[in-house]
C-alpha cells in the first residue's frame, strides 16, 4: 500500500495498549502485523468508500433475512490467532462463533479471525501486499476470502485449501459457498 507508514515494534505494547492507542487516535486506520509492527493506513477515496459501503450493505441484507452470524464493517478489528491485529474491509462471523466470546472480548478487538472477509483494492493498495493479507486470513482460520481487484477486473477469492481462484471480466457472480449459503452476488468494477 503506497500510503501506509510502518512503525516498527514497539517494546513493552501489550494487545490492551494497542487497543487505548487505536481509540486515542481513532481518526488513524492502524492493524498490527504478526511481529508487532503497526501499520497506519491513509482513508480510502469517496469512490473506493460508496463501493465498499455496497458491497457492505448486500452482505448485511443477506444476513439481516439468514441470522445466521453479525457482520462488521472496516472499523473493527480482530485479533488474529497469529497475534496480528486486522481489519477486514468487510467481515462476517458465524454466530454461535461469535457468542461464544465474552462482552468484554467484543468490546475490544475479538480475539478470532473472521469466517469471511472482503478486502477491496483502492487505487493506493498494492496487490501482492493484499494477497499476503489474504493468505493471513486463511493461515488464521478464515473459510472464505474476496479480494476484489477494481483496477483488474479480476476477483481473487481464497478458501480454507487450495490456490485462489481468480474470476476476471465483469459482472463476476460470486456465491457465498457454504460459509454463507444462499448468498449470491454480482460484482460489477
Amino acid at each position: 500500500m503506497e500510503n501506509v507508514f510502518k512503525i516498527k515494534t514497539v517494546e513493552g505494547l501489550t494487545d490492551e495498549l494497542f487497543f487505548d492507542l487505536c481509540q486515542a487516535n481513532s481518526e488513524l486506520r492502524m492493524e498490527r502485523d504478526q511481529h508487532g509492527t503497526i501499520i497506519v493506513m491513509s482513508p480510502t477515496g469517496a469512490n473506493t468508500g460508496n463501493y465498499n459501503l455496497g458491497i457492505s450493505a448486500k452482505i448485511w441484507l443477506w444476513n439481516e433475512e439468514s441470522q445466521l452470524g453479525y457482520t462488521f464493517d472496516s472499523s473493527a478489528g480482530f485479533t488474529l490467532p497469529n497475534s496480528a491485529v486486522r481489519s477486514p474491509d468487510l467481515s462476517w462471523v458465524a454466530k454461535e462463533r461469535w457468542e461464544r466470546i465474552s462482552e468484554t472480548e467484543r468490546d475490544k478487538f475479538a480475539p478470532l479471525c473472521p469466517d469471511f472477509v472482503v478486502e477491496v483494492r483502492s487505487k493506493t493498495d498494492r496487490l501482492p501486499e493484499l494477497k499476503a493479507k489474504m493468505e493471513e486470513y486463511r493461515a488464521n482460520g478464515c473459510r472464505l476470502g474476496w479480494l476484489i481487484d477494481r483496477q483488474e477486473k479480476a476477483v481473487h477469492i481464497y478458501r480454507t485449501e487450495g490456490a485462489p481462484e481468480i474470476r476476471k471480466g465483469e459482472p463476476a457472480e460470486l456465491s457465498g459457498e457454504d460459509v454463507l449459503p444462499g448468498l449470491v452476488m454480482k460484482i460489477v468494477y
